[in-house]
Formats: structure tokens, sequence, C-alpha cells
């Protein structure tokens, strides 16, 4: 599959990009990519979360009235689980939410998520560029010339650029990362994906 590069003005240059198929013409491994999803949203979970159990309770362990001829059910303390301000009965711990995933699974669901995105004609190449200076407008303006103002957009760089990730940090809807650190989540996660040239290689080099 061959891509036209553009600049920023959203204008096509006499350049072409042709997509390796290794990377960008699989067959999708919907499963994968459930997988790799699954595993970064577990793994931003703090597990933090925590509950007070009977034995956590602090009050009487004394019994709270004789065990018979109440005519109600019987008592040992007031940390019954029954009992409002009672302990929690299997309540949260706190625990961590990740797991393990092989790292050939992860390039695969990578590979099929590219793939199922530029099957639908949602990539766009652009030139390798640079902003003088941390611009939000000049972000939008770029934005708007490929008309995709408003829509959920992934910008991929070969490199951390920090002016263009502080021009893009406060807008809704926008991210992004590097070649290095692009995962699935952020792929399916976007409407629009945004690559410039170099990253290209840099992501064919290692899923393929």
């Amino acid at each position: 599959m061959e891509l036209a590069v553009y600049n920023i003005s959203g204008k096509k240059t006499t350049k072409k990009v042709k997509l390796n198929k290794k990377v960008f013409g699989v067959e999708p491994n919907n499963h994968a990519i459930y997988l790799d999803v699954k595993q970064y949203l577990a793994n931003q979970r703090q597990g933090t979360h925590k509950s007070k159990e009977r034995g956590e309770i602090t009050g009487s362990t004394r019994k709270i009235k004789k065990q018979k001829g109440t005519g109600t059910a019987r008592a040992g303390s007031i940390k019954n689980p029954l009992f409002r301000s009672g302990g929690r009965v299997f309540g949260p711990q706190p625990r961590d939410y990740g797991f393990k995933l092989n790292k050939k699974v992860k390039r695969v669901a990578r590979a099929s998520a590219l793939t199922l995105m530029a099957k639908d004609k949602n990539i766009t190449v652009l030139e390798d560029f640079n902003f003088d200076a941390p611009k939000t407008k000049q972000y939008l303006e770029m934005l708007a010339n490929f008309e995709l103002s408003g829509k959920k957009t992934l910008l991929i760089l070969n490199e951390h650029n920090q002016n263009i990730y502080l021009s893009a940090r406060n807008l809704d809807r926008t991210n992004v990362t590097t070649s290095a650190n692009l995962n699935t989540y952020q792929i399916m996660n976007a409407g629009n994906i945004l690559m410039v040239e170099s990253s290209i290689k840099a992501i064919e080099n290692t899923l393929s």
C-alpha cells in the first residue's frame, strides 16, 4: 500500500511512502487486540481500594445479647457484618490487576490495529516537522488543514519533541506519542492517525 506524504499545511508533496505488508497488511487478530488493550487498561488501575473486615473494626468484642430466648438471631459481636458499622464480608483489598502478556502477542496486536486503521484509510503520513515554540494554535491549524478539528487524533513521532508535545497537551481528544511508546490502546482509541515519515520505518523495524 502506497500513501502520499503531506506537509503540515495539508498539501501533498512529491514523495510517497510504501507501507510494509508485514505490519500494515496482516490478517487482523481481534483476540490479540483484546488482550493487549485489556492489559494496558489493567495496568492503569491503582488497585489501592480497601474496606475493613470484621477483624479490623474498632469496637467491643463482648457478646451483645444472650444466645437464646430473644426471638431473634444470635449475635456474638457488634462487629457482625449484618450490623450497621460492622465489618464488610469479602470486601475489596489492595491488589495488582496487571497480568503477563507475551511480547509476540503484543506485536501481533499492534500490527493488527495498524492494519485495521490502514484498511479504513485513517492513516495520514506527514513530512517530519518541528515547532519553533509550543503553540497550541499552530497545532490546531495543522488539524484543521486535514479536516480533523474536534476528532480523535493520534500523532506518532519518531522521537520525543517537547514543543509538539506541549502544543497538543491541553487539547481534548488529541494524543501525541513516539514510535517506541506506541501501544494498541492508543491506536484503537484514535479515529485518525497522523504519522511522520521517520516513525514508519521505526515501527516497521519493531513489528516486522
